[in-house]
């Protein structure tokens, strides 16, 4: 028997797709015109999602002096001060030695990128076809000059110290209106949106919110557990530059996957260039075990509230965002993927039937 197909089916699946791909076609324009008028605007957008991370750090501490009676300036001027004074700790400390040393870090890892060059040129490789000796050299070269902005951002901080004064004082500005009048914004939100708006802005932003948070406090603190253990362990192996693979440590930690290992290598190269081969692997292994421990136990144990991303989505993420917006992209990917995330749970809430189906009762027999 011939089964012939439907022209009205088909003519109906074809208007279906061609609205769904014009649907599509809508959104994506809307979101590339969304990321244009956001990269027109960085400026102003980037302080703002600086202020908005150092809140998240911050908020605890204003929250729990507001619940014991502090007046909201008072709580919001006492952490900002107080933040102003560690910062300035952080700097004497940290940051100038870490400048001081940056130098030889880079070297460092330049002698050895080229020691493995040589390696892969020897036996039992033998690499030395001209075309792959190129694309190695195109790729050591690209990994010194990330390696080299990676040190020169951890020790300025921003590309131009005239930027990057804006961005801190605009950045510690709205730190200090957030922490202060914070609590006020969703019941603002609330009255000056309509319908629906009303109510689905606010939920979706105190869902952002808190999943931000839980982001940043979590990222902060294993990047600071990773800091210290694996610098305690360059310190007892012998490696030298130790305060600044640390701090590259933590700072790499808020760049998930990637930045573990970007950090990792950087160590491994310091410890084979200075103290040879078998330091290196026990370099090697000390980081392996610290990573192990912290996405089998820091991890879990200290934030509580996960993000709700698979580690794949995470790769892809600091991927697109690297490739895009370059360090920048990496550190606000995972953060961006969450937010993106909370708006699609909730979405789908709305769209989902909660109520349960009819059952119809069977028949007494």
């Amino acid at each position: 028997m011939s089964v012939t197909l439907s022209s009205g089916r088909a003519a109906a699946a074809l208007r279906t797709s061609a609205r769904v791909s014009a649907e599509s076609l809508v959104v994506l324009a809307m979101a590339a015109v969304t990321l244009w008028i956001l990269g027109r605007m960085w400026s102003v957008v980037w302080p703002l999602i600086v202020a908005l991370f150092l809140t998240t750090l911050t908020w605890p501490l204003a929250s729990f002096l507001r619940r014991r009676g502090w007046r909201p300036a008072l709580a919001a001027t006492a952490v900002t001060l107080l933040f102003l004074l560690v910062a300035a700790g952080i700097v004497a400390l940290i940051a100038v030695p870490v400048a001081s040393q940056s130098g030889e870090l880079v070297e460092g890892v330049r002698q050895g990128i080229q020691q493995l060059r040589e390696w892969a040129a020897g036996p039992p490789l033998n690499i030395g076809d001209d075309q792959l000796t190129g694309a190695f050299d195109a790729a050591m070269g690209r990994l010194q000059n990330s390696v080299g902005s990676a040190v020169s951002t951890v020790a300025t901080g921003v590309s131009t110290v005239f930027n990057g004064l804006v961005t801190a004082v605009l950045a510690l500005f709205l730190m200090f209106f957030f922490l202060k009048d914070g609590p006020r914004f969703l019941p603002w939100l609330t009255r000056q949106l309509p319908g629906r708006f009303a109510t689905d802005v606010p939920v979706v932003a105190a869902r952002g919110w808190d999943t931000l948070g839980s982001f940043v406090r979590s990222q902060a603190f294993v990047g600071l557990l990773d800091a210290v253990f694996i610098g305690l362990g360059l310190w007892i192996v012998g490696v030298p530059l130790v305060l600044p693979l640390a701090v590259l440590t933590f700072v790499s930690a808020f760049v998930p996957i990637v930045g573990a290992l970007f950090a990792g290598l950087v160590a491994v190269l310091i410890a084979l260039v200075s103290n040879g081969l078998t330091d290196a692997l026990i370099v090697l292994a000390i980081i392996i075990v610290v990573q192990q421990l912290e996405g089998n136990v820091f991890q879990p144990m200290i934030q509580s509230r996960g993000l709700g991303l698979h580690a794949a989505v995470v790769l892809l993420a600091v991927t697109l965002g690297g490739s895009l917006a370059g360090v920048v992209g990496s550190l606000l990917a995972v953060p961006a993927a969450a937010l993106i995330a909370v708006f699609w749970n909730y979405l789908r809430e709305q769209l989902t039937d909660t109520e349960p189906p009819t059952v119809e009762p069977a028949p007494a027999t």
